[in-house]
């Protein structure tokens, strides 16, 4: 591939800069040299035409399970992230539920690593290191060593961080290194035993719910810590109306909180489970339609920042048991940025340029790994056609596992390509 890369009549789009033209883009060993209408194109150029296709920061999914060390069998570092380059993105931060657990130096710098040697380094990745060591909610794991070695944030992730006590030094420290301490924010008492959202479709499939003030309560408990210690705070997988309004009204009191959603948790309700597959199973559980439609609401007006997968691999054999012993999790970093378009963009809830800010902008925001597209700067880049047509097609995939309820499913607009670190990727 020639070092110099002509991108023509694509439709550059940065809502930092307020941006949204179509324009040509040079691109010489990596770094973008020239941004103008047109650009003469020379015999040593390689050129990439991409008319009606749009160029946009390198998208990130700031909440995904690669599985190493630990469980190679569901996914590892290399096929995690083959596949975030397919799902068009440039960037994961992937959860330290391993084993061992990211909860010291040498596993970070251990991740960083295998990513920097997976698929040439195209996709970036950066550890989100335990909250507690070993994840047991109990002694604060080493921050100030994890920061140092490259961990984003920290993170008890797939379990809370229950005792409020930790909660309130986690914040407290986490917050003298400008890190923010990402919550799965389920109070376990409440939710123990459960595999759905409890309500209707629950008690009439016999199955033990998980109620939606599980959640709720953690986050009100987690919001008066954090404007008690001013740390920041991150609620990861928002999944009910309530969570919604609890966030939306701390951020209008000024507290550092950001959250996220998954698009399962925009695209899905609860009635889904009652065909028992096991692919519907995750947790937080789908909730119900009014809990989707306040996610949407929260989209649309900000106060939910970010579009995360928690990306969630099991192997073929983990899923294909009774629903009560499945596994809950699912696999997404293929099937995001078009279940987004389609049930968010194309429908008039966000904006391309919200879509954006949710996928590229605010993540790398939140983690401080922010991404420009200006010359002089890296090129990296997330290419997506937004009315393409496709039907998911699990088989394909190149994440190891293929747990996903989206199969056979027509999406409208996907992403087609990367760029980073001076290779690029199309498909």
């Amino acid at each position: 591939m020639s070092d110099i890369i002509l991108f023509q009549s694509g439709s550059l789009m940065d809502p930092q800069s307020h941006i949204d033209f179509v324009t040509d883009i040079l691109v010489k060993d990596g770094r973008i040299e020239t941004i103008k209408p047109s650009i003469s194109s020379k015999k040593e150029y390689q050129v990439i035409d991409l008319k009606g296709k749009a160029i946009c920061p390198g998208f990130m999914d700031m909440h995904v399970h690669l599985r190493e060390p630990g469980f190679e069998h569901k996914e590892t570092i290399e096929t995690g992230t083959l596949s975030a380059a397919f799902g068009g993105f440039t960037a994961v931060c992937c959860m330290p539920n391993t084993n061992p657990a990211i909860d010291d130096e040498s596993i970070a710098l251990f991740v960083q690593s295998q990513g920097k040697k997976a698929n040439g380094g195209i996709v970036d990745v950066y550890p989100i290191g335990a909250v507690t060591k070993k994840r047991d909610g109990k002694e604060l794991a080493p921050i100030a060593e994890l920061v140092q070695a490259g961990a984003v944030g920290l993170s008890d992730d797939g379990a809370p961080v229950s005792d409020a006590e930790v909660m309130r030094r986690a914040l407290e420290y986490a917050g003298m290194f400008d890190v923010p301490v990402i919550q799965h924010c389920e109070e376990p008492s409440l939710s123990k035993h459960g595999v759905m959202n409890e309500g209707l479709v629950s008690t009439s499939l016999g199955l033990p719910g998980i109620p939606s003030v599980a959640e709720e309560v953690m986050i009100a408990r987690d919001l008066m810590l954090t404007q008690y210690t001013k740390g920041r705070y991150h609620v990861a997988h928002v999944s009910t109306a309530g969570s919604v309004e609890l966030i939306r009204a701390a951020k209008k009191e000024k507290s550092q909180v950001t959250c996220e959603v998954t698009p399962h948790h925009f695209t899905l309700v609860d009635e889904v489970v009652r065909s028992f597959n096991t692919n519907t199973k995750m947790n937080p559980p789908l909730r119900t339609q009014g809990d989707v439609d306040a996610i949407k609401g929260g989209l649309r007006d900000g106060t939910i920042d970010v579009i995360a997968t928690d990306h969630a691999p099991h192997s073929l054999d983990e899923k294909e048991v009774d629903y009560i012993q499945a596994p809950f999790g699912i696999v997404g970093l293929e099937t995001a940025i078009g279940l987004a378009m389609t049930e968010l963009v194309h429908t008039g809830i966000l904006s391309f340029a919200q879509l954006i800010e949710k996928f590229s902008v605010n993540p790398r925001r939140i983690v401080g790994k922010p991404v420009a597209i200006e010359e002089g700067q890296e090129a990296n880049f997330t290419f997506i056609d937004p009315n393409a047509e496709w039907k998911v097609d699990v088989a394909s995939f190149k994440s190891k596992s293929k747990n996903s309820p989206f199969d056979g499913r027509i999406l409208k607009g996907r992403p087609i390509g990367i760029m980073n670190h001076g290779h690029v990727l199309l498909y």
